[in-house]
């Protein structure tokens, strides 16, 4: 397979927007747990920011699938091309769980699903309060491992730009200039 020296301009846009949203969305999250002044205004952000994610996660895994992505360098050891194939796949993995979880516990809590506009999502499991149940601490925990998972790539991501110096940040970090 010819395989491109970059990543596409979708995927860079993608990766880069997505970044700062899941970056947002963290804070906003954290800041739900530990604000009872600026819960509900939170809140208000959170839930409209999830599904944007996961409206932009299912565009990115289309773009992943059905386009070319550059080759990890050649000497690369094989521990750590593993270790950078599964932490991808983790990461789409999270990126789309972690707004479905999201959903599947309000609908399962018997809660609104309010967004912008006065437009409410619709309940996406039955109303139980034992699947909330399950669903509330799950949601924090795939938090943490989105977090972990996030420093991982971002230490990576330095360790390959400053360290190793190839070409693994400038794939995503660049485009082709001709």
């Amino acid at each position: 397979m010819n395989r491109p020296r970059h990543f596409n301009l979708l995927a860079r846009v993608l990766h880069w927007s997505m970044a700062l949203a899941i970056l947002a969305m963290l804070f906003v999250g954290a800041g739900m747990v530990v604000s009872l002044q600026y819960r509900a205004p939170l809140l208000d952000l959170h839930r409209p920011l999830g599904i944007a994610i996961l409206l932009l996660a299912i565009v990115r895994l289309v773009n992943r699938l059905t386009r070319p992505t550059p080759a990890l360098p050649a000497d690369l050891p094989a521990i750590q091309k593993f270790a950078a194939h599964a932490s991808h796949w983790l990461l789409y993995a999270l990126m789309l769980a972690m707004p479905l979880i999201g959903w599947a516990m309000l609908s399962a809590g018997g809660y609104p699903i309010p967004m912008f506009g006065g437009v409410h999502l619709p309940a996406i499991v039955p109303h139980s309060p034992e699947v909330y149940g399950m669903l509330r601490p799950l949601h924090g925990v795939l938090a943490y491992v989105l977090f972990a998972t996030i420093l991982a790539h971002l230490g990576a991501a330095l360790y390959h730009a400053w360290v190793r110096r190839d070409e693994v940040f400038g794939q995503m970090a660049n485009g082709d200039r001709q």
